[in-house]
């Protein structure tokens, strides 16, 4: 069967479909209308499922689809009086299968979770053979962005979408990290969780409970910082983040830093810490490049500011997708900066890998300006 991929969501909070019941026997007939109207629902909240379990956009479509060709062919033996919910239904299938998939496959990672900090400029290659965590575009959340979560649920989704938290997850054993998930970020009762594992209460507990002390120990105060919505100050602090960029000012970027402030490059293994640190790099970095003009296009991702970088190429006369920036502002400054080197990864965002120098690259472009070129300072 042919599963139709996602398209936008209008519905604030998938619940279900009033006439499930009858969809179901549709479906179980054979009707596949009637099971995209029972699935597409909850195909989004799916989705981020996987991602959170996976670590990687692309891995969390492809579960997705997955998912519901599982569902398509066990339906006829989904009964309401077994699981009460056709969406737990759903959710079993979904985290089963992605246990399935991490059981063959290593864990997503960001360089920082691999190395000390580098005390030396890029050598060889990038590291392309390393399976890295992917950002996961704001877009993919619409319909599922107000979703209240269970009443015992820990995290919410702002918090649980963020950057940090997903890589942090990553480092629990797979079965560990899809019943902190179950638990704390979707707030499901031990009992539904048991059952959908198919396990204990008691293992599902103490489970959950070497999560939680994991999770602890990477951050301190109990749980990730909440990035709130910008106010006026890191507005004005994201503006200036682009003119330093748009215009090679290493200075102002630097200043723009906490002392603290973490750079990840993926698939670059190496990683910097510190303003200093960071500074040296885009020092050699930029005057390496020889870019002949540079532009950020504004978008988000896991809740948090991003922009698409495209560099000039003066040859085709073209501007070709470089990077994804996803910044941690924290307060006044930048506490963390991640770089996915991966121009693939802006076909998650919608965004081209190459545009003309006429026009504008995306339609988020509000402050941009005009995409001719402009020579950057070396």
């Amino acid at each position: 069967m042919a599963i139709a991929k996602a398209g936008t969501l209008s519905v604030s909070r998938p619940v279900g479909v009033p006439d499930q019941p009858m969809l179901v026997e549709s479906a179980k007939r054979g009707d596949r209308e009637a099971f995209e109207r029972l699935v597409e629902p909850y195909r989004r909240e799916l989705q981020l499922h996987c991602y959170r379990m996976l670590g990687g956009f692309h891995d969390a479509e492809d579960l997705v689809q997955e998912t519901l060709l599982r569902a398509w062919r066990g339906l006829g033996g989904f009964q309401f009086e077994g699981w009460g919910s056709f969406r737990s239904w759903l959710y079993r299938i979904a985290t089963n299968a992605c246990l399935t998939a991490l059981a063959s496959r290593a864990r997503r990672l960001l360089p920082e979770m691999l190395d000390p900090p580098a005390d030396r400029m890029p050598e060889g290659r990038p590291a392309t053979e390393i399976p890295w965590l992917e950002p996961y575009p704001d877009m993919a959340l619409e319909g599922i962005a107000d979703v209240a979560p269970g009443p015992v649920a820990r995290y919410e989704m702002r918090e649980a979408v963020q950057l940090a938290f997903v890589a942090a997850i990553q480092h629990l054993p797979p079965r560990q990290r899809a019943i902190l998930l179950l638990r704390d970020v979707l707030g499901w009762p031990a009992a539904e969780t048991a059952r959908l594992l198919d396990a204990s209460v008691a293992s599902v507990n103490s489970a959950l409970q070497r999560a939680r002390q994991a999770l602890e120990k990477r951050f301190p105060a109990g749980r990730p910082k909440v990035q709130a919505a910008l106010d006026n100050r890191q507005r004005a602090l994201l503006e200036r983040y682009v003119r330093a960029w748009e215009g090679t000012d290493l200075d102002g970027l630097v200043a723009l830093l906490k002392e603290d402030a973490v750079l990840n490059m993926p698939p670059w293994r190496q990683w910097y810490l510190g303003r200093q640190a960071i500074r040296a790099f885009f020092g050699w970095a930029w005057i390496r490049g020889g870019h002949e003009g540079v532009r950020l296009v504004p978008t988000q991702a896991n809740r948090q500011p991003a922009y698409a970088q495209y560099n000039y190429d003066p040859r085709g006369r073209r501007w070709i997708a470089h990077a994804v920036h996803l910044l941690t502002p924290q307060d006044d400054s930048i506490i963390a900066l991640t770089l996915f080197r991966d121009p693939q990864v802006l076909v998650a965002f919608g965004l081209p890998a190459v545009k003309p120098t006429h026009g504008s690259v995306g339609a988020s472009e509000s402050h941009q300006g005009s995409l001719a070129p402009r020579r950057v300072n070396s």
